[in-house]
């Protein structure tokens, strides 16, 4: 059996020539699926996120459900959080809350790093999960450290980003000082998925398109660099994502992707010159568009992969999360429908050089 290192995603990751686009999508495991939500049936969030036997069952149900690509780890960005003694909660319907709020210096100083036993039940998913995977690569992923700095400022979502901002221009110290300790817990709790065998990484910035791309430079970019070149020497594809941030491509992906993740309201083509060379990218059906009728969700994939065709490297996905009430039954379509269609350059390179060595 191949190893996931050999698979078409971590080849695609890496720039390499693949047969076909590989294919996953951002929640892929969730309320989307009638056997998960029979699985979460009187389970809470965080309790599920905890349970190794749960995040396992919950990782694969997509896997085999659609036969994608690669698996994500069922988990949460602020679990880590939760890990080194934030008192937060997942609240249905609303999410993260965190009860005290981080608004001064004193706030920060009280947050320690994550140490690998401080999450032995992600260690001893990840390993469970690489074992039944085989050939299949797992994604692990975090949340950035500005997203989590978000949700600890303001105390739960926010379209504003109001104390958010009054922090980080009123005082860029302390917003440093908490950025930095978020860039060692999300380093950390990426290395212990890493470690135990998850063979790509992707780092969730959902609120970084509340940034111009200025503040994004100063304020932001070194502490995601600092995630990022913190795994360089595990040797991991290293993706990159946010919503709203087709200004900030190029710098999200100067930060230490390898693969920049785009969003739908930018077209790959133009993402690709944006982003630069020596990366690849990932993307970008908008998810809404999985609700029409299946000519025109087959047009908009076909269209996704003619754009990403010029990219050093693609993998499709969608341009975020897959919806709650999104039909299993058309993602499912959707995979077998990027699973058919050839890379088209890559293809002919290969015939060709099949036809060279006479084994056309």
């Amino acid at each position: 059996m191949p190893s996931p290192a050999e698979s078409l995603l971590l080849r695609a990751c890496r720039r390499l020539p693949v047969p076909r686009t590989p294919v996953w999508f951002m929640r892929q495991a969730g309320r989307s699926l009638p056997e998960y939500r029979e699985l979460r049936a009187g389970v809470d969030m965080l309790t599920a996120c905890q349970t190794p036997d749960l995040i396992a069952e919950i990782t694969l149900q997509p896997v085999r459900r659609h036969g994608v690509d690669a698996a994500i780890l069922f988990s949460d960005i602020v679990v880590p959080l939760k890990a080194v003694g934030i008192d937060l909660d997942i609240v249905p319907g609303v999410g993260p809350v965190v009860k005290a709020p981080v608004r001064a210096a004193v706030d920060v100083t009280g947050i320690r790093p994550l140490e690998p036993g401080d999450v032995p039940y992600v260690t001893d998913a990840v390993k469970r999960l690489v074992a039944e995977l085989g050939g299949t690569p797992l994604i692990g992923f975090a949340g950035a450290p500005f997203t989590l700095a978000s949700y600890l400022v303001e105390g739960g979502p926010s379209r504003t980003h109001e104390h958010s901002k009054a922090l980080m221009y009123g005082d860029p110290a302390t917003w440093h000082a908490l950025l930095d300790v978020l860039a060692e817990i999300t380093l950390g709790f990426l290395r212990v998925q890493v470690e135990a065998g998850a063979s790509v990484v992707q780092l969730f910035d959902s609120w970084a398109g509340a940034l111009s791309p200025a503040d994004y430079r100063d304020y932001v970019a070194p502490h995601s660099a600092k995630v990022l070149g913190g795994l360089a020497d595990l040797s991991v594809p290293r993706i990159h994502f946010g919503v709203g941030t087709g200004e900030l491509l190029r710098l999200m992906g100067e930060a230490g992707a390898d693969v920049v993740g785009v969003d739908w309201r930018v077209p790959l083509d133009v993402a690709v010159v944006r982003v630069g060379p020596g990366r690849a990218v990932q993307g970008n059906l908008d998810p809404a568009v999985l609700f029409a009728p299946w000519p025109v969700v087959e047009q908009e994939v076909r269209r996704v992969l003619a754009e990403g065709a010029g990219a050093e490297g693609h993998v499709f996905n969608l341009g975020h999360g897959v919806l709650p009430s999104t039909d299993p039954g058309v993602l499912t379509r959707v995979v077998d429908l990027v699973h058919s269609v050839a890379r088209s350059q890559d293809a002919a390179a290969e015939a060709g050089a099949g036809s060279a060595e006479g084994d056309g």
